[in-house]
């Protein structure tokens, strides 16, 4: 697989995310596609033709190999990798969707009619929504592959020998696995990378929703401010206006009088 072409994809996402996501990629193709690709595939190898047993039955190997091993380590860890940075490619076709409706909106209305979005990159509104659902994604996906390793080989063991009963073989055979402590290393040093990455999500996910709710309570205050000030300027007009107007007052009187009786005299 081409890994330097789905670094080049997924760099782009450096410039929508935040520091979390910075330093989660990073970690991924430092600490995790570097060392699986230059280490982690020489190590294991050609797995099968490493596995020892000390029977020569046809098909016992094979057997007894497919029950310890269902699937490769590496090749669960290359699935993994991809299925947990393919969801960060959402946040890149969301940016591209926003840039194509702004380009179409200056070809319908002008170069200066108003623009959709502020910024397209910004997190706001819709791309917000995507940006925390792929990290919903990618926790999910860490979290299953994680299971899934430690389900198929307890607690990410690799033991040194092996004991299988299994048909076609005529009783209990020992079989061995070649370079059992190295890969136990490699195999630890994977589970804690993804360890890692895993809190690396949360604190993200933390990070964006206490973000989120802080701008909207500040939002509600000052939403609070501007109608506390606009009652308090109502009510001072009100009290301006029902304040007696003394000079005013007292002609207005004096016609009134002159109106209801216009043969009184006034002294």
């Amino acid at each position: 697989m081409d890994w330097k072409t789905l670094q080049g994809l997924l760099s782009g996402v450096n410039k929508y995310s935040t520091a979390f996501g910075r330093i989660w990629l990073s970690v991924v193709f430092v600490f995790r596609v570097l060392v699986y690709v230059v280490a982690a595939e020489r190590v294991w190898g050609d797995e099968q033709k490493e596995f020892d047993c000390n029977h020569r039955q046809p098909g016992c190997t094979n057997v007894c190999f497919d029950h310890y091993f269902p699937i490769s380590h590496t090749r669960l860890w290359a699935l993994q990798l991809i299925f947990v940075t393919c969801p960060s490619l959402l946040v890149i076709m969301h940016v591209a969707y926003r840039e194509d409706r702004e380009r179409k909106n200056r070809l319908k209305n002008g170069e200066n009619c108003p623009k959709l979005y502020s910024d397209t990159g910004k997190k706001h509104g819709g791309l917000w929504w995507t940006y925390v659902l792929t990290l919903f994604f990618k926790l999910a996906i860490e979290i299953v592959f994680l299971y899934l390793l430690h389900r198929i080989w307890e607690s990410f063991d690799m033991p040194k020998l092996v004991k299988c009963d299994l048909k076609p073989c005529p009783n209990v055979v020992d079989c061995y696995i070649a370079r059992p402590t190295e890969k136990k290393i490699f195999t630890y040093f994977m589970v804690g990378a993804s360890a890692f990455c895993i809190v690396l999500i949360v604190c993200e996910i933390v990070y964006l929703i206490c973000k989120r709710v802080f701008r909207s309570i500040q939002k509600c205050q000052k939403k609070k401010r501007s109608l506390t000030y606009s009652k308090a300027s109502t009510c001072q007009c009100h009290a301006r206006l029902d304040q007696p107007h003394y000079g005013k007052g007292k002609h207005t009187h004096v016609e009134a009088l002159r109106a209801s009786a216009p043969n009184l005299t006034l002294i």
